[in-house]
């Protein structure tokens, strides 16, 4: 009766009174050993008690107790607001909020409340006498439920779950499926309630599954998938891809696959096909890691019999409910490691003229330095790549992938993503075995319009679902940026030659890249024509063309221009419209030093041909022995000059800068490189050159010793001379008569010399000069018949300062005129006993003033044996005095003495001019007084 009191009281708000009957109860019922009464007493002293110290309640959203009184809306609505539950209020502080308003009750409820630890020691004791008891299973669950409400304030959460661990084990009565499914998600609740979030998930999906019991007729698929959907959480799960592309991952991935296989089931259940292929994506994408390869294989079928019905797509999923599934790209299949934009090919690159005014100065900041801006051109330049794409041409995005399946991935429609610019992508296909590694994929794309085009990502379809993949969103992956600009079209160049391709890659300092090698072999001397074929292959006309050649560091020197051409005919043929096709010709000539190696005069030298002496006298030829063929040759030596040591190299490289279209107009071109590999085998050598003096003063004999390195049969000629025939390995000595050469139109003005750099250059160049208008006027050339080649054959080089002095024409020019007659290299004729007109004329080209100069003639009859006849008084006389006077003669001037002679005898008579010893004539060279040889010849007088 007390107890039953007690409880009137509890519920007339007469909380004192309560806690009194209870006590009374408690008391009265502990002796007579009624433990079911019992439990329902202390099981009220602790509601009084809860209230006393929890005016607010401790109900959650259903269940709670309603306590009357006038404060109760605020606190209701207080239990809405997050954590409202867990905020404890001191008892002290709390007034009877309109229970009763009476300070002596106060007091004496302080004695008759129990503590907040008690409360809970005293709900155990009445759970454990309703346990004694098997019907009161369900009154033991209520109180199971209360304690854990008042744990939750109080923050223990540790002796809540034990409450809640009991509560699980009562037996109750048959419960009907919707109870089970209640009694799960209260149990759910509570979990949530005192933050044991998986414990809470755990009976939620229990509470899913019991939906779906196979003893309901009808499932309700629909709140299976609804409960599993308020399960994620609990298992550290979300339906966001991107949450799972951060850091390490979170939660028990075996019960979190099992989950998702579970939705996947119930969204098939429920009729939604492309829920179940968004969840089975999402399944393959975040545990990839963690399933088996037989797993792998299973889930990939099963994902590929989804997409036969209703393939995977990109776009937002929005549920009954409201809740949104994003879109689950594929970026594990395949993964990607690094993404690089591929700079366009060394022939298709646009290069940008330069400008004469140089790079524009940015106008942005007054200021000439700023961290900020710097900064921020920094995080520019970061992402943007240094090189240009080309409108109409196909671009290279490379990616390195690596296929994590155990099996081969088939990757379909996999292309680029990109904006800025209108791009024309062009899809692939490829098939990845089975853990490949990194493996290079390129996809590539047109750019339709000009402009910044940035790379976002790409996009692929694997397992029928198709994936947007971007490159913000992929951990992990190394770029060198993504952004690039797009210059407008330019045309594009085609090259091929006469000329067969090269084996030899040349390698120019310049680092340029060469597109096309093209190689050849010549002899030293010979010129090759190289037909160039130039075709316009792109969509843009051809309109410039600029042809220029480097040759490449070479330790050999050469004469005469290597390459050599002529534009103006093909130009003349531009514009050069797409699909039309223009050719010119390149002259390759190789001229290099046809002067004697140091090996190759030991080889002569031990053959006993001799090449450091002149034992001949006489300008004709003479022929020296050949080469001995059999003669062992010392590997060290070189072996014969026309083996492969002796073979020299000369590598040019072709520029072709070209430009039209509307890149042209922006101001830009392209270069196509053309290698050139030329194989130089040695043709004749020019073992010795020396000189003699020729009959006539104005010319002189040029001696060269000329050596056959070829293993042909080979003649030289110079001029129209006859030909020089040489064996291989064969020298023989060749003469040629030349006229001396006037050296005096090379430039030796201040200004002229101001551009070398020291006087040694300068003579070097003086040299160098004089060597080409010899050699011009030698025009040897050679030709090897069973070859049918024919070449140049220099003496650019050979030619010292020595013999340069004797094909020179002296300063001074002195011409003897017989009757008139100049008379050099013939005899004059004349009879006897009729006067000879003898007249000596002096030409000055020295730059200073000469003379005066004094004369004597001195006739006298050679003999031919060596024995010359001076004593000549009675066969030849003077008309006059038989000396000449010459005055001073300026430069550039001319002055001449005359003279005459009379012949009293028929014969053959020479004049020998010598000049008085004075002052003047020994102040200048002996060579400057070259005064040609008279012979006169005196016939029989007339009758």
């Amino acid at each position: 009766m007390r107890k039953h009191v007690g409880d009137l009281c509890l519920q007339a708000g007469m909380l004192q009174d309560s806690l009194v009957h209870y006590h009374v109860a408690v008391e009265l019922l502990r002796s007579v050993n009624d433990f079911l009464w019992l439990g329902a007493a202390l099981e009220g002293l602790c509601s009084a008690s809860v209230i006393y110290h929890y005016p607010g309640g401790t109900g959650g959203k259903t269940g709670a107790r309603r306590f009357p009184g006038s404060v109760l809306p605020a606190e209701a609505a207080n239990r809405h607001r997050p954590g409202a539950q867990e905020v404890l209020i001191d008892p002290g502080a709390l007034t009877t909020n309109g229970i009763n308003a009476d300070t002596s009750a106060e007091i004496g409820r302080a004695k008759n409340c129990l503590s907040p630890e008690d409360i809970i020691e005293k709900y155990k004791e009445a759970i454990s006498y309703y346990s004694k008891y098997k019907n009161a299973g369900v009154i033991e669950l209520e109180a199971c439920v209360k304690a854990v409400r008042v744990l939750a304030i109080q923050k223990r959460s540790m002796e809540a779950s034990e409450f809640l661990q009991n509560a699980v084990y009562i037996n109750l009565r048959q419960l009907s499926e919707e109870e089970k499914i209640q009694r799960y998600s209260i149990l759910s609740e509570l979990y949530e309630l005192i933050g044991f979030h998986r414990k809470s998930a755990f009976f939620k999906r229990v509470a899913a599954m019991q939906c779906v019991a196979p003893s309901i007729s009808e499932p309700g698929w629909r709140a299976c998938y609804k409960l599993l959907l308020e399960t994620l959480p609990g298992y550290s799960l979300s339906l966001d891809p991107q949450d799972f592309s951060k850091g390490t991952h979170r939660g028990w991935a075996a019960v979190q696959m099992r989950l998702l296989h579970e939705l996947v089931y119930a969204s098939r259940r429920m009729g939604n096909p492309a829920l179940s292929v968004r969840h089975l994506s999402f399944l393959l994408q975040t545990m990839l890691d963690f399933l088996s390869d037989q797993e792998k294989k299973d889930v990939t079928q099963s994902l590929e019999n989804y997409t036969s019905k209703c393939p995977g797509t990109m776009e937002l999923l929005t549920l009954p409910d409201g809740l949104a599934l994003p879109p689950v790209p594929f970026t594990k299949l395949p993964i990607v490691r690094r993404v690089k934009l591929l700079n366009l090919p060394a022939s298709l690159r646009p290069q940008k003229m330069k400008s004469l005014l140089g790079q524009s100065v940015s106008a942005k900041s007054p200021f000439i330095y700023s961290p900020i801006i710097a900064h921020s051109r920094a995080e520019e330049r970061s992402k943007k790549i240094d090189f240009q794409w080309v409108q109409g041409d196909v671009c290279e995005v490379q990616l390195m992938v690596y296929n994590p399946m155990p099996f081969e991935l088939r990757v379909e429609n996999m292309g680029l993503l990109t904006s800025g610019v209108e791009f024309e992508s062009l899809p692939a296909a490829l098939s990845l075995p089975a853990e490949s590694g990194l493996y290079p994929v390129t996809l590539v794309g047109v750019p339709q319009t000009t402009g910044t085009i940035t790379v976002n990502g790409y996009h692929t379809t694997v397992f029928g679902v198709f994936s947007d993949c971007l490159l913000d969103n992929l951990p992990g992956v190394k770029t060198s940026g993504s952004t690039v600009e797009v210059i407008p079209a330019l045309p594009r160049l085609q090259i091929s030659t006469s000329l067969p391709r090269s084996a030899h890659s040349l390698q120019p300092s310049s680092g340029d890249e060469i597109s096309t090698n093209v190689s050849v072999q010549l002899y030293n001397g010979e010129t090759q024509q190289l037909v160039v074929r130039l075709e316009n292959i792109g969509m843009e006309p051809l309109e410039k063309l600029e042809v220029t050649s480097k040759i490449l560091t070479t330790k050999e020197k050469l004469y005469g221009d290597f390459l050599s051409w002529k534009l103006e005919d093909t130009l003349a043929q531009f514009p050069l419209q797409p699909g039309k096709v223009a050719t010119f010709t390149i002259s390759i000539k190789v001229k290099l030093d046809f002067s004697c190696q140091e090996n190759l005069l030991q080889d002569l030298s031990d053959d006993g041909i001799s090449v450091s002496g002149f034992p001949l006298c006489s300008p004709f030829r003479q022929v020296v022995r050949p080469r001995v063929e059999s003669k062992p040759v010392n590997a060290a030596e070189g072996g014969r000059p026309g083996e492969p040591g002796h073979v020299k190299t000369l590598e040019a490289v072709l520029n072709f800068k070209y430009s039209g279209g509307p890149g042209h107009v922006e101001g830009y071109y392209r270069n196509l490189a053309l290698g050139l590999h030329v194989e130089v085998e040695p043709s004749v050598f020019f073992t010795r050159v020396s000189t003699l003096p020729a009959t006539s003063t104005r010319q002189s004999h040029l001696l060269l010793d000329v050596f056959n390195s070829t293993e042909h049969e080979l003649s030289v000629r110079a001029r129209s001379d006859e030909e020089l025939v040489l064996h291989a390995g064969e020298c023989q000595r060749m003469a040629i008569q030349v006229d001396k050469f006037n050296f005096e139109s090379f430039p030796e003005s201040p200004a002229d010399k101001g551009q070398f750099a020291n006087s040694k250059q300068l003579e070097e160049e003086r040299q160098e000069a004089r060597g080409l208008e010899i050699n011009s006027k030698l025009d040897i050339h050679w030709t090897i018949p069973s070859l049918k080649r024919t070449g140049e054959a220099s003496v650019e080089g050979l030619l010292n300062q020595l013999v340069l002095e004797h094909l020179q024409l002296a300063p001074l020019l002195w011409d003897v005129l017989v009757d008139g007659q100049a008379c050099d290299c013939q005899a004059a004729a004349c009879r006897v006993g009729d006067p000879v007109r003898l007249e000596v004329r002096l030409t000055n080209r020295s730059p200073r003033s000469v003379g005066p100069f004094a004369l004597s003639v001195v006739p006298f009859q050679d003999h031919q044996n060596g024995v010359h006849n001076y004593d000549l008084h009675h066969a030849v006389s003077f008309v006059g005095s038989g000396t000449f006077y010459l005055d001073k003669v300026q430069p550039s001037g001319q002055v001449a003495c005359l003279g005459a002679l009379l012949f009293l005898y028929t014969g053959d008579f020479f004049l020998h001019i010598r000049f008085h010893e004075d002052g003047p004539s020994k102040e200048l060279p002996p060579s400057w007084f070259c005064l040609p040889s008279v012979h006169v010849r005196a016939l029989e007088a007339q009758a």
